[in-house]
């Protein structure tokens, strides 16, 4: 096969890598970058790949019949987002609570929620919301919260060069919102 063949197969976001990386500066065959742009293609869809994401599998039934009626806090989740303003990267922790109303939701799937709507194109403020809103919707409980704490490149190696300043967001649905002790507590328990 030809390189000419090679190119014509090729993923057209590599060829439009290879592309940027010439009108960088940079020559797209030299040793070290000469895969970069398929690297960076399949990097890219893999960090977008929460486009593709099918609620009702991620969820696959575990939503469970339960008489629990108190808060139900996963804290710590590993998080990372591509910033849809500049396309860098922003990470850190995702904190997520809900009061059952009836049935609770399989402990695994909270996280793999947060990555999902994580691997988009996204700004903080929205998956915050996004995360709230969808575990609201599939387990209609008394009520979730969610804070995000996260590092944002965009901000920190570009714009205020402002390294190591982490934002925070929060969203909250039901009596996280509606009462001020309910949300003290996922906000303490958070801190804590």
């Amino acid at each position: 096969m030809t390189r000419k063949t090679i190119r014509a197969v090729e993923d057209p976001i590599a060829g439009h890598i290879r592309a940027i990386l010439a009108e960088l500066g940079e020559d797209p065959g030299r040793q070290g970058i000469e895969k970069t742009p398929r690297r960076y293609a399949k990097a890219l869809r893999e960090l977008t790949s929460g486009n593709a994401v099918d609620f009702d599998a991620l969820f696959n039934g575990a939503l469970f019949p339960a008489s629990y009626n108190e808060m139900v806090i996963v804290k710590d989740i590993p998080f990372y987002s591509v910033c849809e303003h500049h396309l860098l990267p922003f990470f850190g922790k995702a904190h997520v609570a809900y009061v059952p109303d009836g049935r609770i939701v399989g402990l695994s799937k909270i996280p793999k929620l947060v990555e999902a709507l994580g691997r988009r194109l996204q700004v903080q403020e929205r998956v915050t919301c996004q995360i709230a809103e969808t575990l609201s919707e599939r387990l209609s409980p008394l009520g979730v919260g969610v804070v995000i704490e996260a590092r944002h490149l965009c901000m920190e190696m570009r714009g205020a060069k402002s390294p190591m300043t982490p934002t925070v967001t929060s969203a909250m649905l039901g009596c996280f919102r509606k009462d001020p002790r309910t949300r003290e507590e996922f906000l303490s328990l958070v801190r804590g």
